[in-house]
């Protein structure tokens, strides 16, 4: 019979008298490890994990573009879309037209630059942003499934080196993203197939499958928004994490548990609101520091 783990007694939940019975019992789901025993042998099960506000905080590619910024791949216009477009992902979730117009610019402006260069300032975004953005309740059930045996895959829209990092960070068995072509270590402005979003990820977690021996039966797979329903309809154990309300909806429709670790519900449009809002007075930190050497250069 499949069990799931307790909180123990450092993780309990002790409600605060205004909380309601209801919300005592979505915290401790919230801590309770999902992972379910089952005589299927672990290595035939897998864990597929969305990356951009399930696993990091925000949109892992902004932060990316911030490190290009710095050495000068591309100009303060495409910071200000970079900017743009992390907002409009924390505010009001991801879309297709989104992906899109974010896939075309960042082509044009990796083309002509090399993987050793994105790999090594990758690491930096990581070591300075991204490790410290990742959600410790999402990092908990990632420890579980590596703790029962299970492969664990990213799956996500993020650039392939972006993910391979991360992947090999979090001690994950590896990861399925976006691939942009390159020869001789220099990208060429296009792309190897399509971008890992939407039905690509079902796609993608299909034939792993299938190359692997894995039984989806028994996967789990995790994600945030709607375009994540196609692979998480896929397997045997879907989870929604920090859920955009699209997304929540189905999830309540359909009955896939929920889980929560942006903080209380009741403070999620406010706390959106001070993200923006912080963000944006950095960037635009960062541009004016930017305005300012380039006439000192002068």
């Amino acid at each position: 019979m499949s069990t799931a783990r307790e909180p123990s007694a450092d993780e309990s939940v002790e409600p605060v008298p205004e909380q309601s019975a209801a919300a005592a019992a979505d915290a401790a789901l919230d801590l309770a490890s999902p992972v379910e025993s089952t005589s299927v042998d672990p290595t035939r099960i897998a864990a597929f994990f969305d990356v951009d506000n399930t696993i990091i905080r925000g949109a892992s590619a902004f932060h990316l573009a911030i490190g290009l910024y710095r050495r000068d791949f591309f100009k303060i216009r495409d910071l200000v879309f970079a900017a743009l477009q992390q907002w409009r992902f924390i505010a009001l979730g991801e879309s297709k037209e989104q992906i899109s117009s974010v896939r075309d610019r960042a082509l044009g402006i990796m083309k002509g630059h090399t993987v050793a260069e994105v790999t090594a300032i990758g690491e930096e975004v990581w070591d300075q942003v991204l490790s410290l953005r990742i959600f410790p309740g999402t990092r908990k059930i990632l420890d579980a499934h590596l703790a029962a045996g299970h492969q664990v895959w990213l799956i996500t829209a993020t650039p392939i080196e972006i993910g391979e990092l991360i992947a090999r960070h979090l001690g994950a068995t590896g990861a399925l993203a976006t691939i942009a072509e390159h020869k001789d270590g220099v990208y060429t402005g296009r792309l190897v197939g399509e971008m890992m979003h939407g039905e690509s990820k079902e796609a993608g977690a299909r034939e792993l499958a299938d190359r692997l021996g894995l039984d989806l039966a028994h996967c789990y797979a995790y994600g945030d928004s709607a375009n994540d329903i196609p692979i998480l309809s896929s397997v045997g154990h879907p989870c929604a994490i920090n859920p955009e309300p699209r997304l929540r909806r189905h999830a309540k429709d359909v009955g896939w548990p929920v889980r929560e670790f942006r903080g209380k519900r009741r403070l999620a449009k406010r706390g959106v609101k001070t993200a923006s809002a912080a963000g944006l007075v950095w960037f635009l930190t960062q541009v004016a520091r930017s305005v300012r050497r380039s006439i000192a250069k002068r």
